[in-house]
């Protein structure tokens, strides 16, 4: 006979043993039913019958095997199964087969090990258990048990992985229990019907619990008690552990309670839920019921009606073209065959939604009344004149056609001048609807054509969207910081705009979503940048440019009177009489706070004031405020530009230029020095750009070639190092610009004779002396006003420039303009030091 049929033989054996065993211990007991070992369950939970008290000691080994069981303990008086999963299945297979008794010890582990319990730390006490059944399966064991008696640990000892405990067993004999004893029982058998109503999962073994026990059992109606909770495995631990009945009872009861309580919350929280859903369902019965009753009685029809209904009523406001209301009549037909909980019908009614949204051929009357357009730019706007002029200019052709159309205007000029206000005063003019978006950062081209309707939560782009806002066909679109456009992976959204801002291919304008062409020919675009050199060339000549300059000292004032310091007393619930701003404090706040060639900062510093004076009152310091050069510090801080000194005219290689920024213009002190040298060289700092160091570079090349006729010493650059700088040394600067002011700061440092005071200049210089055009030319002299030099350089091509700046910026302006850098020095040292010229 094999090693396995001699396996399967004793377990049949041990089997047979115990059901004997069972059978004489259930004849011994009178007061429960007399059973068989084929009434033995192998199911979980169930009561196992209690062997021989007289014979238990003399069954149960003194040294057994441990095997570790987790999530909790197991009581005496079950039969239950086991299934312990362990890489070394085979060696407790192995142990088993070896006993010469059928007991092992079932210990609880003091922590989770899923890997391999019998790795893991466990308690001191366990229950023994005879083993009824076991089999290996699947890399586990799996073991029909019954739980007899529990024990303690005296000493342990291994053999390779497993553990074999030399315990003492703890025996709860069948007594008449004391009055203490039989009072807790009947309070534990009370909290038994409670939990009977409240946890139906062991109603069968605690209804069999009631049946078959009485009170001369107390430990093992306890035992099986405390096997039925649901407590954590620590505190069934403990009543395990604690021996004395009192004792036990006690904490049997106390967990019984918590366990109550706790059923009660679940009941509590059911019955609560249970509520919430049926009243709803109840409400949703009662209104599908209703919406039937309306539909048959044709008070009311179904969502796919009411939506066909709501389309086809916008229709009749609406003028589609041909090609869209062929296609809307396809798509409600399509509508009208969906069923409403399909996904389809959700995208072809969001579809239907847009293309009815949108104003076909809807056009607000236009306004071409000119004194009304005079009167509301002069209303929201001080000085620009030119800008109001050439505004003007584009309502008068509409007066003189009946519409504007193909226009796209672009204003360009530093933060803060009034671009994006100037463009709502436009629309109020024309008596147009005024829709704003912003292009700076945008990356994705469909913000501007839309995305595919397959795509997931897909919509048009961005000026189909402002259309459906607006309502209107014809309204101004003001398309805010153009120049500041991005561009990744996902499209260039700047060639995307080619089309929308084209006037010979707008009329057919394609979205990506709506799928149809709508005409934007009649839109009135208005973009704002804050400088041309981003723009790309393509979008740039489709635009009029109209440059808004910086404000000079004068036009800050008369804005912050007219507009800012109303509207900041306004914003913050304060009178006229509450803040007075004198007119050398506002000139101060301008100079040394807001120095910029917009009036958002100084905007901000009014604010400033205003909010010190609010806190006052609110202080119950309710004396008028009077701002003063004196006082400005207390509201707004130290001064934060310098005052704008000027070099002592007896400071040789020091020139004073204009430069143009995107703040607007500033004037800069270009500074030279020289320094003996055995090998002349030059050097040139400041943070300066590539193409201002190329005309630094030709400044000091002009000059070392025209020093003889300049009168400069033959060796003087061979014995000297020429050092140029361009503060201040933080700021980045560009531009060929500063070409002339540069090579007169070395012609002055080289002939040591002072630039007189008072005088500034701009202008790219060449190889051959020739003074070339640059730009920013009203930006570079509201510069110059602005640190009160009146006397200027200029290239001789931007004379036409010059003619077009308003009057009061020309006013007291002193200009020359000049072809040639000889002209430069006579102008500066009245005609002394440089020969004549040959041309």
């Amino acid at each position: 006979m094999d090693e396995n049929q001699e396996n399967d033989n004793r377990d049949e054996d041990n089997m047979s043993d115990e059901s004997n065993e069972v059978q004489e211990s259930n004849d011994r007991q009178n007061d429960l039913n007399s059973s068989t070992t084929d009434d033995v369950s192998i199911g979980p939970g169930v009561i196992a019958d209690e062997p021989g008290i007289a014979l238990a000691s003399d069954v149960l080994p003194e040294n057994i095997l441990i095997l570790p069981i987790q999530q909790r303990p197991l009581f005496p008086g079950l039969t239950v199964p086991l299934q312990i999963g362990s890489t070394h299945v085979p060696k407790i297979v192995e142990a088993l087969n070896k006993q010469t008794h059928s007991v092992v010890g079932l210990v609880l582990t003091k922590e989770s090990q899923e890997d391999d319990p019998l790795l893991a730390d466990l308690y001191d006490y366990g229950t023994a258990a005879r083993v009824l059944r076991f089999g290996e399966m699947d890399g586990s064991i799996q073991i029909l048990v019954q739980t007899l008696r529990r024990f303690r640990v005296i000493s342990e000892e291994k053999q390779d992985i497993l553990r074999f405990w030399k315990v003492k067993y703890f025996e709860d004999r069948d007594q008449q229990p004391g009055d203490d004893l039989k009072a807790y029982t009947m309070a534990i058998l009370s909290s038994v019907k409670d939990l009977l109503k409240l946890n139906p999962l062991f109603q069968e073994q605690l209804k069999m619990l009631l049946v078959n026990f009485n009170y001369n059992q107390p430990g093992l109606i306890m035992d099986l008690t405390a096997s039925m909770l649901t407590a954590e495995g620590e505190k069934l631990q403990e009543i395990l552990e604690t021996i004395p009945l009192l004792t036990r009872a006690e904490k049997l009861l106390r967990l019984m309670r918590e366990e109550i309580q706790l059923l009660n919350l679940q009941e509590k929280i059911k019955k609560s839920i249970e509520e919430k859903i049926s009243k709803q369902q109840k409400e949703f019965f009662l209104r599908e019921q209703l919406k039937a009753i309306k539909h048959e009685l044709g008070l009311e029809k179904d969502d796919r009606e009411a939506e066909l209904e709501k389309f086809q009523e916008r229709l009749k406001d609406l003028k589609p073209d041909k090609e869209a209301l062929k296609v809307i009549q396809s798509e409600m037909e399509k509508l009208t065959l969906l069923e409403p909980a399909s996904p389809e019908y959700t995208v072809s009614r969001n579809y239907l939604d847009w293309l009815t949204s949108i104003p076909w051929g809807v056009y607000s009357e236009d306004s071409f009344d000119i004194k009304k357009a005079r009167e509301i730019l002069d209303r929201d706007h001080y000085g620009l004149d030119d800008v109001k002029e050439r505004i003007l200019e584009f309502i008068s052709t509409g007066w003189k056609t009946g519409h504007i159309s193909g226009s796209i205007v672009c204003f360009v000029g530093p933060p803060g001048v009034g671009k994006t206000s100037i463009g709502r005063s436009v629309a109020e003019a024309l008596n147009r609807k005024f829709y704003r978006f912003s292009l700076g950062g945008m990356r994705d081209e469909a913000e501007i054509k839309g995305h595919r309707r397959t795509y997931i939560g897909a919509m048009p782009g961005k000026f189909i969207q402002s259309l459906k806002t607006v309502g209107t066909a014809n309204p101004v679109i003001m398309l805010d910081e153009i120049d500041k456009v991005g561009k990744s992976f996902q499209g260039d959204p700047a060639s995307a705009l080619l089309e929308v801002l084209d006037p010979a291919q707008n009329a057919d304008f394609l979205d990506h979503y709506l799928d149809v062409r709508f005409d934007l020919s009649r839109i009135l675009f208005i973009t704002t940048a804050n400088q041309l050199d981003t723009i790309p060339p393509a979008l740039m000549d489709r635009m009029e440019v109209i440059k808004l300059a910086g404000y000079i000292m004068e036009e800050k004032i008369q804005i912050a009177r007219r507009y800012l310091i109303p509207r900041a007393l306004s914003e913050h619930g304060l009178k006229e009489t509450d803040v007075e701003i004198t007119e050398d404090g506002l000139r101060f706040i301008i100079d040394r706070y807001a120095r910029e060639a917009g009036v958002r900062n100084l905007e901000n510093r009014i604010k400033k004031i205003m909010r010190k004076t609010t806190l006052f009152h609110a202080e119950g310091r309710d004396n008028p405020a009077r701002i003063t050069v004196e006082n400005i510090p207390d509201y707004l801080g130290q001064p934060v530009f310098p005052e704008e000194m000027l070099y002592n005219k007896s400071t040789p290689g020091v020139v004073i230029g204009l430069a143009w920024t995107s703040m607007g213009g500033a004037t800069l002190h270009i500074e030279a020095t020289d320094i003996k040298s055995e090998k002349g060289s030059y050097k040139q700092t400041g943070q300066l750009g590539d193409v201002m160091k190329e005309s630094a570079e030709i400044a000091y090349s002009y000059i070392r070639a025209q020093a003889e006729r300049y009168g400069i010493g033959a060796d003087y650059f061979d014995r000297n190092f020429i050092h140029l700088h361009v503060p201040a040394g933080a700021t980045p600067k560009d531009g060929p610009s500063a070409g002339v002011t540069m090579a007169l700061a070395i012609y002055s440092l080289a002939r040591k004779l002072p630039v007189r005071s008072g005088i500034a200049m701009t202008g790219e210089l060449t190889l051959t002396g020739k003074v070339l055009p640059v730009g920013g030319i009203k930006e570079k002299i509201i510069a110059a006003r602005r640190v009160e030099i009146m006397e200027l350089i200029l290239p001789r091509d931007n004379l036409k420039d010059y003619k077009e700046l308003p009057d009061y910026i020309r006013q007291g302006m002193k200009v020359y303009f000049v072809n040639y850098f000889d002209d430069v020095i006579k102008i500066c040292y009245d005609g002394n030091g440089v020969q004549s010229r040959t041309t």
